[in-house]
């Protein structure tokens, strides 16, 4: 050891640390990989999860040690300046231990809950301490405990091993250390860069298989929240991810799938801006969307789920069902942004979270405001959550019914009131505005079917036990349903109302594929006074629910959505839905052509089985493809361009 120290001198610390990391990295991608080894070995990736992975590791360290190594290099020593030094040089080490370790210690239960490494969601959540730390404390207390011992554990042994770094070093004369700082420097940017091409080292160079766990296990979980949070910064664009087109082929295609007349159009500087006239020319009705958190179709029975929705499967039997609806995407937002904007997925964060969307960015309650409706949002939780508030307010909702408006709930758990006060809190709001003559439209969104799973006790038989199960709470959230719909058929405003119950997305999106595409099968079914009941096995799309929803409630619009108003015939061969998986576009038509875009991997095509929920890879047609590749294009292209505007321009 002495030998070392004299051969690094003041860079000692700095490798000793950089060893010390490069084993911890090491050491949790193996074990990570032998957790999903079946999943590493089909596809036949061992060799580069560790080849790229060591890659990975050698640029997060030296993105890590790159300051260090200067100020080291330069003045560190063991008197005056070189002390101070020496001392931040320490928490440094300290810090990076302990950000690396705990990511890693987090990673497991980040895998098992969305089926990748910690990404943007982490970053995320962390932006909520109150939502999230009274459901990590309810739900997650092991973990809790777990990552408060390795936080203690690894600060205090951190520090005693920089001190032992840090001592006994051996100092090269003074001109020596310039040219030390230079060499450590530019080995530094080098292992940073790994590459020598115009870009450095990303995600998208290192990832191979088709199951986007299998390539996240390449990278390490503090590159990959750093690269996140760096993403965060500018808002990503899909022509930063997959090959372009002219912005013109991408209107015509677009336009050309939007199943209404040339002559609807009605703006060139708008391209998507259209007529679109109701089916139903009565009185207009009030709109309700009761959106229901992670309620996939594996939990309905009647889509070939589980049996844990007795009230969706009557809802079924009574109204507008349909069997082959799919969410847009894989969170809460994303669900929001397609029901009540009809906006296109984008590998970007959905339209609730960019600054650029907070005014002026159409949605059906802007329209319906305007329409003299008015317009709310219902959820039994905190609404700033997600940045729910602030993008409703500035775009159309004026009435903001959250968990502090809620008087006496009967429970109240870590995401806020259980669904039955949800539900009891829209029926006195929709009473209470019937009965002052005023139409509405509310978004009510549900939250009891939500980790960790909390409801009040007496109102179901458990499905399995411990109680607070994803099973179990499914359960209690169709009670609650069932409970609302019960009190709304016996209700004054029931003929006057369109209501829809569609969840936001599935409970988990896991799986091999790069678009697991059963996992975006969800249930979705209309009902209400005049709603004939019918069951509908054309493949739709969350973004069609909108339109839908103003043509039966009597709303003739301009608006620049591109869903379909399914009220109105649809070709089979227009039928089709689009699905964003993180980073990944995926767009499927009736025949079960599916089209894949993946960030640094071009256009995939693939057969899709419905029956088996398995994909092969396989020619699809010239068609298909051009118009899945110009709407994975869309979405950014209308969001740059301001095609979505409220107003036209």
């Amino acid at each position: 050891m002495k030998q070392l120290r004299s051969l690094f001198g003041p860079l000692f610390p700095i490798v000793g640390t950089a060893i010390v990391l490069l084993g911890i990295f090491s050491f949790s991608r193996l074990a990570l990989g032998l957790w999903q080894f079946d999943r590493v070995s089909q596809a036949d990736g061992w060799a580069r999860l560790l080849i790229s992975g060591l890659r990975v590791d050698v640029a997060s360290i030296c993105y890590l040690l790159i300051v260090p190594t200067l100020v080291c290099a330069l003045l560190l020593s063991d008197r005056g300046i070189g002390n101070v030094v020496k001392f931040l040089l320490r928490i440094w080490i300290t810090a990076g231990f302990w950000l690396v370790v705990y990511m890693e210690v987090a990673t497991p239960a980040f895998i098992t809950e969305y089926d990748l490494r910690p990404n943007r969601l982490f970053i995320e959540y962390l932006i909520y301490p109150k939502e999230v730390l009274s459901m990590l404390w309810v739900g997650y207390k092991l973990e809790l405990f777990i990552a408060t011992v390795v936080t203690i554990a690894v600060i205090v042994g951190g520090w005693k091993f920089s001190g032992y770094l840090t001592r006994n070093l051996h100092y090269p004369k003074w001109y020596w250390r310039p040219v030390i700082a230079v060499v450590g420097v530019l080995l530094g940017v080098m292992g940073a860069r790994s590459s020598f091409e115009h870009r450095p080292l990303n995600p998208a160079m290192v990832s191979f298989a088709a199951d986007p766990l299998v390539n996240d296990l390449v990278l390490n979980s503090s590159y990959s929240v750093l690269f996140a949070a760096k993403q965060m910064q500018s808002e990503a664009s899909a022509f930063d991810f997959y090959p372009t087109l002219p912005k013109q082929v991408i209107i015509n295609e677009v336009r050309n799938n939007m199943n209404i007349s040339p002559s609807d159009f009605v703006s060139d500087k708008q391209p998507s801006l259209a007529k679109h006239e109701a089916s139903y020319q009565g009185k207009p009705k009030n709109i309700v969307i009761l959106l229901l958190e992670s309620h996939g179709a594996q939990f309905v029975k009647s889509l070939g789920g589980e049996d844990l929705s007795p009230n969706i499967d009557q809802l079924f039997n009574e109204g507008w069902a349909f069997t082959r609806m799919y969410a847009s995407g894989t969170r809460s937002v994303r669900g929001i942004e397609a029901v009540t904007t009809g906006f296109s997925p984008t590998p970007a964060r959905s339209v609730v979270k960019l600054g650029k969307s907070q005014t002026n960015f159409f949605t059906i309650a802007d329209l319906l405001k305007n329409r003299g409706y008015h317009t709310q949002f219902i959820y039994g939780g905190e609404s700033h959550f997600d940045n729910m508030k602030s993008f409703f307010l500035g775009n159309g909702f004026v009435d903001m019914q959250d968990q502090p408006t809620f008087t006496n709930p009967v429970f109240v758990g870590s995401w806020g009131a259980s669904d039955e006060d949800l539900y009891n809190k829209a029926n006195q709001q929709f009473t209470q505005l019937h009965q002052q003559g005023k139409p509405f439209f509310s978004l009510v969104f549900s939250s009891s079917n939500h980790t960790p799973y909390e409801f009040p006790e007496g109102r179901i038989e458990h499905v399995n036990e411990p109680r607070a199960t994803r099973e179990n709470a499914v359960k209690y959230s169709d009670y609650a349903l069932g409970e609302f719909v019960r009190q709304a058929k016996a209700s004054p405003y029931w003929n006057d109302t369109v209501f829809i119950a569609v969840a936001d997305h599935d409970a988990r999106t896991f799986g091999n594929q790069p678009i697991p595409v059963g996992h975006f099968h969800i249930p979705a079914v209309i009902f209400g006074g005049g709603i004939t009941a019918q069951q509908d096995d054309r493949l739709v799309s969350q973004i069609d629910i909108a339109p839908t929803l103003l043509s039966l409630a009597g709303i003739d619009s301009i608006n620049p959505m591109i869903g379909y108003d399914l009220t109105k015939s649809l070709p089979v061969n227009e039928q089709r839905v689009m699905m964003q998986r993180d980073k990944n576009f995926g767009w499927l038509t009736a025949d079960n052509q599916l089209v894949v875009l993946q960030p640094g991997q071009g256009i995939s095509t693939y057969r899709y089985d419905p029956n088996t929920d398995t994909m092969v890879e396989g020619a699809v047609d010239d068609a298909v493809k051009q118009r899945a590749h110009a709407n994975a294009l869309w979405g950014s292209l209308a969001f740059k361009e301001d095609y979505y505007q409220a107003q036209a321009k």
